[in-house]
């Protein structure tokens, strides 16, 4: 299906001229003119351009304020160029874009924030805006959009790596946390203080959830991951990871493209079909599981899935049959969009007050970063003269021809009544923003209509909603956690209920609690049976002797599954031996609970509660000492510089072996030396970087591999283990390597 979309044009010179004295800078142009000929999409959809430069440049990220305008992160900085020189500058900013006219097309942008380097993400949360701003995450109030007070939330939040391996996502959650994509770290604003604590660590780029509650995201190589459980259920043992329960695969990877494409190790064999087709996705990002209830009823609770190096969204269709959730491809051999304009990057998903899908679409040649982009992705982008898209940005609207979409409310204005009634609206982002409004306003009158949902039936998670309304409000006690959970109709609604049970544990409920379990685990519900022991951490340190029991009957009843395996370890934190000596546990728990003694006498736990920042990759470490101490001579490019250095693109030096390469970075090169047929009479000796010690064998490797990646035609790689070895690989003379003393030395690969 072939779509085209023309725009009229706007102009508000009035209202531009009264906005400019009231301090904003506002933005106004022509609504531009964008064509979606080249884009196709499933049968019975509409695709629209809603927003696009120049109102927006490089978005990445958006969000929608209560009252329904959006919300756009402007990653402008981000690579510049083929060499991404300049990136680190701060050109970022967050915009507020506005349909003035109310026909449907941005025509008015507002710049709340300007001056960011390289922000990934935003979240209005707390009445106020939470963003990043390089390493920081910030949270800064919102006065007539306008900012207020900032407060620094994490000063290390995005610290470590480069900005495709950089804390991003900020999803609010269902259980009042918000949690990030590639960050073991949850925050929460309680009582005016921000908490921070450890999560497990997830995906790349981008984060979303399920109605239930379960997460799911991606990376890279991985069209879409997810976890089995919620959040923060099966990690309660520090000194056990769970492999089974979290981080899971749930889809093939395969893509089906409108083009042939070019992608990073397009010239490794099988990474493209014999038509130059991609096989399988190499930068999927920004997932999302619909939960917008404007579409037909079966694209709800599908997971779409950016592919920006394919020009393409992919559909998965989760299926829930068991506890442990798959993904299909939605149809076989097409994808849900696909375009053979290759300036559409799709990097985010996200859905709108309306119902509808929104598409962030970075919209440029080079979504590369420089410390990965390979020479061969460099010269087909070129050669493509991709590296000339700059400067461009869209969000495109995905709705559905015969499904209307809702009308945008204007939650700012809502009463508490209106909110209540959102908790159980088809839109799932209705129902997540009305219920931290209601948490917000605290209003303590309608506690007894939030408690009526609680035990409501229906498919959009109402209970749920409903139950952390008063956890946010700290309106739980046992005893109505407890009448919830004997009401309740819902597995899911009894499986959180159960986990803020928890925080109830005393002597004095113990009988209650053990005989509450027992009720539940008569239903033989695998659901509940599941959060039964993923639940008693708490009540354990109570009274072991009333709960190891329920431990052991899970593990009876499902010795197979490690899931619950996993379960019951999460729940026995340093309880392990005592379960081994009195229980008899099976033999998949049994060498789980042996694996945690041993961590813990060992004091290994898991990395998620050691590691505080992300560390950077050996590629992004091999940049930054490139540009630190070769780029000086040789240029960031690699293309040389006159006098000083020859060029490493085309350098036989870079393409030839790789234990040559390394004894020249080592030992130093003094010309004249040939390269690529050329004769350089050089003015200065390279010195070798094995006399200085503030470089490890690691960091050497690095600068290899980073110049193979960037320089080489096919690159090779080297260990530090390599490096170490070749720093007795020098010139016999003791001086340095000369082009004839290269040549004349054996070198094994």
């Amino acid at each position: 299906m072939a779509i085209k979309k023309q725009f009229k044009t706007a102009f508000f010179p009035v209202l531009l001229l009264s906005l400019a004295f009231a301090g904003f800078t506002f933005l106004s142009y022509e609504e531009p003119k964008i064509s979606l000929e080249n884009y196709t999409i499933e049968e019975g959809f509409e695709l629209n351009c809603i927003a696009s430069e120049p109102f927006l440049t490089a978005p990445v990220g958006m969000d929608f304020d209560d009252k329904g305008r959006m919300w756009v992160v402007e990653m402008r900085g981000y690579m510049p160029n083929l060499e991404g020189i300049g990136e680190e500058e701060p050109n970022g900013r967050i915009s507020i874009l506005e349909d003035l006219d109310k026909d449907g097309i941005i025509d008015h942008a507002k710049v709340f924030l300007d001056k960011l380097v390289l922000p990934r993400s935003i979240a209005h949360v707390y009445g106020g805006l939470l963003y990043t701003d390089g390493a920081k995450l910030w949270f800064v109030d919102i006065k007539k959009d306008k900012p207020g007070k900032k407060t620094l939330v994490d000063p290390i939040y995005a610290e470590g790596g480069n900005v495709e391996h950089s804390s991003n996502g900020l999803m609010m959650h269902i259980d009042n946390w918000i949690y990030n994509a590639n960050y073991n770290f949850r925050y929460q604003r309680k009582n005016g203080k921000w908490l921070k604590e450890p999560t497990s660590n997830r995906g790349q780029w981008g984060i979303t959830k399920d109605n239930f509650g379960r997460l799911y995201y991606n990376d890279n190589s991985t069209n879409i991951k997810g976890d089995y459980v919620l959040p923060n259920k099966v990690i309660k043992n520090k000194y056990f990871k769970p492999v089974l329960s979290e981080n899971q695969r749930l889809a093939s990877n395969r893509v089906f493209p409108s083009h042939p494409t070019s992608v990073n190790r397009g010239y490794i064999k099988g990474v493209l079909d014999e038509k130059g087709y991609l096989k399988e996705v190499t930068a999927a990002c920004g997932p999302l599981v619909y939960r917008g209830g404007a579409f037909p009823e079966a694209y709800n609770l599908n997971a779409f899935v950016c592919v920006p190096e394919a020009n393409l969204i992919k559909r998965n269709i989760l299926d829930f049959k068991t506890l442990q959730t798959k993904a299909n491809q939605a149809i076989e051999g097409k994808e849900f969009i696909a375009s053979t304009d290759e300036g559409f990057r799709p990097v985010n998903l996200f859905t709108g007050p309306d119902g509808a899908m929104y598409i962030v679409d970075m919209h440029r040649g080079i979504i590369q970063h420089k410390a990965y982009i390979s020479q061969y992705l460099t010269e087909e982008l070129a050669k493509k003269k991709l590296d000339t898209l700059q400067n461009a940005g869209r969000i495109l609207k995905v709705s559905h021809k015969t499904t209307k979409l809702n009308s945008v409310p204007d939650l700012s204005k809502a009463t508490n009544k209106e909110l209540v009634a959102f908790l159980s609206h088809p839109n799932g982002w209705l129902r997540d923003r009305a219920q931290q409004l209601l948490i917000q306003k605290k209003d303590k009158s309608i506690t007894k209509d939030i408690l009526a949902l609680t035990t409501m039936d229906n498919p959009f998670a109402t209970s749920i909603h409903a139950l952390y309304v008063l956890e946010g409000t700290n309106a739980l006690s046992f005893d109505i956690l407890h009448t919830i959970i004997s009401q309740s109709k819902q597995p899911e609604t009894i499986a959180h209920a159960l986990g803020l049970l928890e925080r109830f544990a005393s002597m004095q409920n113990v009988d209650k609690m053990k005989t509450l379990c027992a009720q539940l685990l008569a239903q033989n519900n695998e659901t509940i049976d599941l959060y039964v022991p993923l639940s008693l951490a708490a009540w354990l340190n109570v009274s072991e002797a009333a709960f190891l029991p329920i431990l052991s009957e899970m593990d009876k009843k499902y010795p197979q599954q490690k899931i619950f395996q996993e379960a019951i370890i999460s729940s026995l934190e340093g309880k392990e031996e005592m379960y081994l000596n009195t229980m008899k546990p099976n033999a998949t728990l049994k060498s789980n609970l042996t694996t945690a003694v041993s961590n813990r006498q060992k004091k290994e736990m898991n990395s998620i509660f050691v590691k505080e920042k992300n560390t950077v990759d050996d590629r992004t470490r091999g940049l930054q000492l490139f540009r630190s101490i070769c780029a000086t001579c040789h240029g960031a490019d690699g293309k040389g510089i006159q006098d000083l250095a020859p060029p490493l693109k085309g350098s036989e030096y870079i393409d030839g072996s790789i234990h040559r390469l390394t004894a020249i970075v080592l030992h130093g090169l003094s010309g004249p030396i040939n390269v690529g047929g050329k004769l350089y009479q050089l003015n200065n000796d390279m010195p070798g970087l094995a006399n200085n010690k503030s470089l490890s064998d690691q960091d050497i490797a690095d600068i290899i591999k980073f110049t193979q990646n960037a320089f080489a035609k096919q690159g090779k790689s080297i260990s530090a283990t390599e490096v170490k070895k070749m720093r007795d690989k020098k010139p016999s003379d003791g001086m340095l390597f000369t082009e004839k003393t290269l040549l004349e030395t054996a070198f094994e690969r």
